[in-house]
């Protein structure tokens, strides 16, 4: 019997790339198995990214994209063709990768998933007494009514018509469904002992010598000569309070405004993150917020709190724990709402399964962390009856302590086990374990990476003597002795989140590890009561925001002492070294690149004609210090401009400084004047690392510093951590990697479980006690880890 060929369309197993070259890539060509699970390894900056996000996947949203109407398209992101040859095989791709959930502040948990629009929907519908649609229950919808005259015109005759309207929302009058109502604190906006022209403003911006000064000056409304604490009560209601008022100062007509409304539409009504640091320093100092006294922090208004449930409210069940909120859903019988309580349960039960049980739906959404992120964007997947599909996930493991690494891998395999091909750009050991094939970028990083050095199974990986390869088994072991700590930080009655009145001393002069499972309480433990305090430097999670323009050089302050140094030789301004200054090629604006928008069809930059890409005017390349030119410099990488700068005519030792830093956390390899928008998640936060570590600062908090770092990178991370110890700081790290808590001379330990399960030390003492205990799920896993 012969057997049957198989049918052709069963013959495309493979996703084939060929000539890929976006970024570093050295035109590589891979092939793919479909429907298995791939995991590319290799250093952080190998190319792993660049191979799957911004080519695969970038090329496959692309495609999609345009078997839309061009109409549609015009409302969409627009994406260039990747820089690759072939693309075969291509299915769709769902991205699921680790950017933080935008830090909008009316943006919670249940608004970013489905869960508070179900439960909208639920309570219009069941609960007692019944006060309107969904939207009543919204907390971004305001109430609104009005009425009045509408002119309509009819059959050739103009008409005028009564109309009123009226639109019932849930916000809160009092907060604006915020939760929170702001304060301010007038004596960080005004000296009040000056007058306006001594300069009694002290807020940024505000000074005397610009237009904001001339119209204080020429208002009228208040003697500028007179010391603010002489002012009458109207006078200083007007200079804090006045709505904005047509006044004429100088013969201009000009628009006045008090204080604090100009702050609130100026300052307030960006996101704190999105500040340049004074103005975010003036606002800390400036504001004091406080839980809206209305509706308890809720956001609600009275009225969307007052229906209820079985004696429960919207606001009740968006505070509880959402495993125990699953509970309650499961507990309603109502068959009028029984698809939508079966779909509102499953969408919990997806938060319980993923390890996210412990978050509420009022969890303000930039309150994240980046593991917690990515896996409530998970949730939208989990369900999904789609198959054939390519999930691309970015180191989905991040943040996840090695207990619940193994739910991951399950989730990953069920994923694939219904049919979809599954991408993973991961570092952890235990999470390559899984994989059908394993391909390996490097060999090094950056330009000395690029290419594909490896493919395969994972055993094969073992043996294949690629820097993946020999580290694979790397297995860190306890420290024979730990330092003995010189002091202590005192934690009291710790209650942020669901610590329950935590009481632990911190020792100083060592490295402690923060351990546990995610959701125990420890970024709440360090952020809540530690962080705030003088002398501490905290370096967080919180992604660098970079545009095309910033580079290592300009975030880091190295350009500064560069630009000086270039002017003093040249007898010049620092400013032509500039390229967002005065020294930018007039023709791209400095940018390097002219960029053509093409409307809804994908944008083409070319590389600025008249300076090749360098950025600056042709006059400002002819200056040079210790031979080189200012291009030149820019274009070298850290080691080679930590040389330059080190010695000879070219040196230094402001930059070099700098430099050294940047070498230190493992950035040898980064043009200093490579854009920031280019470096990878890992680059960015050890950028930011050697940042902080030029403040002066004694005690050093480091939120899960491993991230997006290869197995043979950790090593070094754990020497600079040594070298920051024997420098006489305190270094406190809240850490899930095993290497990182072998290391560790004294390790907190929080659990023991998640959320209300959570917010307890369970263990305090050397990484050798904790083993030799087991009691603690992070002592079992270390125990494991380290083979004792």
């Amino acid at each position: 019997m012969s057997t049957p060929t198989p049918h052709a369309a069963d013959s495309h197993d493979l996703i084939r790339v060929h000539g890929a070259r976006e970024n570093n890539l050295k035109n590589v060509s891979v092939e793919i198995p479909k429907r298995r699970l791939t995991v590319f390894t290799g250093v952080s900056g190998s190319g792993k990214s660049s191979l799957v996000f911004s080519t695969i996947a970038a090329e496959s949203q692309r495609m999609i994209n345009e078997t839309y109407s061009a109409f549609v398209q015009g409302f969409m992101p627009t994406l260039a063709r990747p820089d690759v040859d072939v693309l075969e095989g291509l299915t769709t791709a769902i991205i699921v990768d680790q950017e933080r959930m935008g830090a909008n502040p009316r943006s919670t948990v249940g608004t970013a998933t489905d869960a508070n629009a179900m439960l909208r929907i639920l309570f219009s519908r069941l609960g007692k007494p019944h006060i309107g649609s969904p939207q009543a229950f919204s907390f971004n919808v305001a109430s609104i009514s009005g009425a009045g005259a509408v002119t309509v015109e009819k059959g050739g005759r103009t008409v005028k018509e009564r109309r009123s309207f009226s639109i019932t929302g849930g916000m809160c009058p009092r907060c604006e469904g915020m939760g929170r109502v702001s304060d301010f604190d007038l004596t960080a906006l005004y000296d009040d002992s000056k007058s306006l022209n001594e300069g009694a403003l002290t807020i940024p911006g505000y000074s005397m010598d610009g237009w904001y000064g001339r119209i204080f000056r020429g208002c009228g409304f208040f003697d500028p000569d007179k010391p603010i604490a002489k002012f009458t009560k109207k006078q200083l209601n007007d200079l804090l309070y006045k709505e904005p008022t047509k006044v004429k100062v100088e013969g201009v007509n000009v628009t006045y405004e008090g204080l604090i409304p100009k702050i609130q539409k100026s300052f307030l009504s960006k996101d704190r993150e999105a500040m340049q640091p004074h103005i975010r320093a003036f606002v800390d100092r400036a504001i004091t917020f406080q839980t809206c006294p209305d509706c308890e922090g809720t956001r609600l208004s009275a009225e969307a709190r007052s229906s209820k449930i079985d004696g429960i409210s919207i606001a009740d069940v968006c505070a509880m724990q959402i495993s125990d909120l699953a509970e309650w859903v499961r507990g309603l019988d109502e068959p009028s709402a029984a698809p939508l309580l079966k779909s509102l349960g499953e969408t919990l039960d997806s938060f319980v399964e993923i390890g996210l049980g412990y978050l509420s739906l009022d969890r303000p959404a930039g309150t994240l962390s980046g593991g917690e992120a990515q896996r409530t964007k998970l949730i939208r997947h989990l369900g999904s009856s789609l198959t054939d599909v390519t999930y691309v996930f970015d180191e989905p493991t991040i943040g996840l302590h090695p207990h619940d690494i193994q739910r991951m891998n399950d989730l990953l395999l069920q994923l694939r086990d219904k049919g979809n091909t599954v991408l993973v750009v991961e570092h952890k050991p235990e999470a390559i374990a899984i994989a059908d094939h394993v391909v390996d970028l490097g060999p090094r990083a950056g330009t000395e990476g690029g290419e594909i050095v490896f493919e395969g199974s994972v055993d094969e990986l073992r043996s294949s003597g690629t820097l993946t390869g020999k580290h694979l088994d790397d297995r860190a072991a306890l420290k024979p002795s730990v330092r003995t700590s010189t002091g202590a930080l005192e934690v009291r009655g710790a209650d942020t989140h669901n610590l329950q009145g935590v009481d632990v001393d911190i020792p100083l002069g060592v490295l402690v590890v923060v351990t546990g499972v995610a959701g125990s309480g420890k970024s709440s433990l360090i952020a809540g009561s530690v962080a705030g305090r003088d002398g501490v430097v905290s370096i967080d999670q919180g992604a660098i925001k970079g545009s095309r323009r910033s580079n290592p050089a300009t975030y880091t302050g190295l350009l500064e002492p560069i630009r000086k140094a270039f002017a003093k030789a040249n007898g010049v301004k620092p400013g032509l070294f500039s390229a967002n200054s005065e020294g930018a090629c007039p023709n791209c604006n400095g940018a390097g690149v002219v960029y053509s928008d093409l409307a809804m069809m994908a944008g083409v930059s070319t590389p600025c004609e008249v300076c090749d890409g360098k950025r600056f005017q042709a006059e400002v390349l002819d200056y040079t210090f210790g031979g080189k030119d200012i291009a030149e410099v820019l274009t070298m990488s850290v080691a080679q401009a930590e040389e330059f700068f080190g010695s000879g005519d070219a040196k230094l030792p402001a930059a070099h400084k700098i430099l050294v830093r940047l070498a230190d956390v493992g950035l040898g390899y980064v043009k200093i004047g490579q854009p920031l928008t280019t470096l990878s998640g890992g680059e960015r936060q050890r950028l930011k690392l050697a940042t902080h570590m030029g403040e002066k600062g004694d005690v050093y908090i480091l939120d899960e510093p491993t991230t997006g770092l290869h197995l043979a990178d950790v090593e070094n991370l754990l020497g600079l951590l040594d070298r920051l110890v024997d420098a006489g700081k305190s270094v406190i790290v809240i850490e899930h990697h095993q290497a990182v808590m072998a290391h560790a001379d004294w390790i907190v330990d929080l659990g023991p479980g998640a959320g209300h399960d959570g917010g307890r030390i369970v263990f305090e003492g050397t990484p050798a006690d904790l083993v030799a205990d087991r009691s603690t799920l992070t002592g079992q896993h270390l125990a494991e880890y380290t083979g004792s």
